[in-house]
């Protein structure tokens, strides 16, 4: 069976966008599926990219540990190579590791409105509980207008969507 290509999932294309910019795509697409690492420069070549900013590229996604590189000192001359290789199931690590911790505040969102009655004036102001309402007797803090209940019936389906 034929691998996937990573960036045919638009979370994906989405996700390394945010982390590494709009030329980070093409980077790691010259860097997939290759037996072997990739010094800056092949890469740079490789997506006509200029060396600065692959190096800035670079760097961002190994701070999330999507890249990563090895270093060898050249004797002769002191200076330090760098050869990378981008690792895709971090991608997906990542991804799910942000779903998570959204679906575990959306969690702790809904069983706050399913554990507290909402206000809120004829202006749609603010909703507060039940508690901050009763503090303000029931007059917006915003505007000074009346409180009403508010049936947070739909809020909680949409979040258990």
């Amino acid at each position: 069976m034929a691998r996937k290509d990573i960036f045919s999932q638009s979370i994906a294309k989405e996700f390394i966008i945010n982390t590494g910019g709009e030329d980070a795509i093409p980077l790691i697409k010259a860097c997939q599926n290759q037996k072997k690492k990739f010094t800056d420069e092949e890469i740079s070549k490789k997506t006509k990219l200029k060396i600065t900013e692959v190096r800035a590229i670079l760097n961002r996604l190994h701070y999330r540990g999507i890249a990563c590189y090895d270093k060898k000192k050249n004797n002769k001359t002191g200076w330090y190579s760098y050869t990378w290789e981008i690792k895709e199931k971090r991608i997906a690590e990542l991804i799910l590791e942000e779903q998570s911790e959204e679906i575990k505040k959306l969690e702790k969102k809904l069983e706050f409105e399913k554990d507290y009655v909402f206000f809120t004036c004829k202006k749609l102001c603010d909703n507060v509980p039940f508690e901050i309402a009763s503090e303000y007797q029931f007059k917006c803090p915003k505007c000074g207008k009346a409180m009403e209940i508010v049936d947070n019936k739909k809020r909680i389906k949409e979040l258990k969507k």
